[in-house]
C-alpha cells in the first residue's frame, strides 16, 4: 500500500521588530505558508499536509526553531484526519521537534486531529525552551464525528507530550488507547463518555495570572474541564460532548489566554 512520507523544518529569527524564516525545508506530503502579517506582528505559519489525511504507515518529521526573541503563532490549514488501517499495518508515526529560544514567543495551536475507527496514531510533541520564553500549547481530539454518528470500536493510540525548560522537565503527558474506544472512552477514569477532548498549557514567567480567569471562562460553557498552576505551568483539560462544544470552550480559554481575542483567523474559516 501506498504511503506517505513528509519532513518539514522551519527556523524563524529576528529582524528588527519583526519574526522572519531564516530557513525553510520541505520534503514530501508536508509544506508551510506563511501569510502576511501586520509589522512587529508574531508571523503566522500554517501548516499543510498534502496527503490529505494520515493513515497507518505514514511517516511525518516536523522541526521547527524559534530564535532569540521571535515571535510565531503556528496553525494547521484544518482538522487533520487520521483514517483507518488494516490490522497488519504499523501505526502511523507523526514526530514533532520545537525550540523556542530565550525570549521568544510560540503559540502551536493546530485545529483538531479527528480520529476514525481503526485507525492507528503513534505521536509525539517534544517541545524544549528557555527560562524566559513564552510558549501556549492546544492539542485536540476528536474520538469520531457525531454529527455522522460515528462510533469508534478499534483504536490504537499513544498520543505524547514533553516540555523542558532550560533543561528541566516541567511537564510531561501521554494518552494511550487501544482496543474498544467508545467502551473505554466511557470509563469515569478516562473520560465519562465525552467524545472530545483537549489539553491547554501556558508555560510562561507570568502563567499564573490568568488560572482564576480561564476557570471562570471555561466553567460557562458546555464541557467539562478542570485548570490548575505549578512550577511555571498553567493547565487545562477539556471534555466535551463533541467538537462545537470543544472548540467553544477552547475559544474561550484562548480569548484569556491570548494577546490576540478568540481563535486564530485558519479556525474560523
Amino acid at each position: 500500500m501506498q504511503r506517505a512520507r513528509g519532513r518539514l523544518r522551519v527556523r524563524i529569527g529576528r529582524r528588527g521588530s519583526d519574526s522572519v524564516v531564516s530557513d525553510l525545508y520541505q520534503d514530501g506530503c508536508l509544506r508551510v505558508r506563511f501569510p502576511r502579517t501586520p509589522v512587529g506582528a508574531p508571523i503566522r505559519v500554517v501548516l499543510l499536509n498534502t496527503a490529505g489525511g494520515i493513515v497507518p504507515g505514514d511517516r511525518l518529521e516536523q522541526v521547527l526553531n524559534l530564535e532569540a526573541g521571535a515571535r510565531a503563532s503556528v496553525v494547521s490549514v484544518g482538522a487533520e484526519r487520521f483514517y483507518r488501517g488494516r490490522r497488519c499495518d504499523a501505526p502511523a508515526q507523526v514526530r514533532t521537534a520545537i525550540t523556542v529560544g530565550p525570549g521568544a514567543a510560540l503559540e502551536w495551536l493546530p485545529q483538531e486531529s479527528i480520529l476514525f475507527d481503526a485507525a492507528a496514531l503513534d505521536r509525539t510533541l517534544t517541545i524544549e525552551m528557555e527560562e524566559n520564553a513564552h510558549l501556549l500549547v492546544v492539542e485536540a481530539l476528536l474520538f469520531g464525528r457525531a454529527a455522522m454518528g460515528e462510533v469508534l470500536h478499534r483504536l490504537q493510540v499513544v498520543d505524547r507530550l514533553r516540555i523542558c525548560r532550560a533543561g528541566r522537565l516541567v511537564w510531561q503527558d501521554a494518552v494511550r488507547l487501544s482496543g474498544d474506544a467508545d467502551a473505554l472512552m466511557r470509563h469515569a477514569a478516562i473520560a465519562g463518555g465525552a467524545g472530545a477532548m483537549a489539553g491547554i498549557l501556558l508555560v510562561a514567567p507570568q502563567a499564573q495570572a490568568p488560572l482564576e480567569r480561564l476557570r471562570k471562562a471555561l466553567a460557562a460553557e458546555s464541557c467539562e474541564a478542570g485548570a490548575t498552576y505549578r512550577d511555571g505551568v498553567l493547565f487545562a483539560r477539556v471534555l466535551a460532548h463533541d467538537g462545537a462544544a470543544l472548540r467553544a470552550s477552547i475559544a474561550a480559554a484562548l480569548a484569556v489566554l491570548r494577546t490576540e481575542t478568540g481563535l486564530p483567523r485558519n479556525w474560523c474559516c
